[in-house]
């Protein structure tokens, strides 16, 4: 399941854990949380591909439609390479709902 996220942003969380190193920071920085094209976002069974990022040992995944927006949104926690991260994800489709259903269908079976 894969769609095109209009605004993704991805921060070293939990505070607490390894910081990152400024490669890395950069890299993400470069490709995903400034770039201004719309970023391909792929559901896999126990993780999410941004980009050429893996997301994998999510937790903590939130799936709504703020009030007010036409718009979906998902924040999760992950890991990807060694460190963890706090994923920020906005798709503005005409058929938000429809993702916005999909995606809470694979939430759930994630969580089985």
């Amino acid at each position: 399941m894969s769609y095109f996220a209009d605004k993704v942003f991805v921060h070293h969380w939990p505070k607490d854990s390894p910081i990152w190193s400024d490669p890395l920071q950069k890299q993400l920085d470069d490709t995903i949380n400034q770039n201004p094209n719309n970023l391909e976002i792929s559901f896999y069974s126990k993780s999410i591909k941004i980009h050429n990022f893996e997301f994998i040992h999510l937790k903590k995944i939130g799936i709504s439609i703020p009030f007010f927006k036409e718009e979906c949104k998902i924040i999760f926690e992950a890991q990807f390479e060694k460190v963890f991260a706090h994923v920020h994800i906005t798709i503005t489709s005409s058929n938000f709902i429809e993702i916005f259903n999909r995606i809470i269908s694979w939430e759930k079976k994630f969580s089985e």
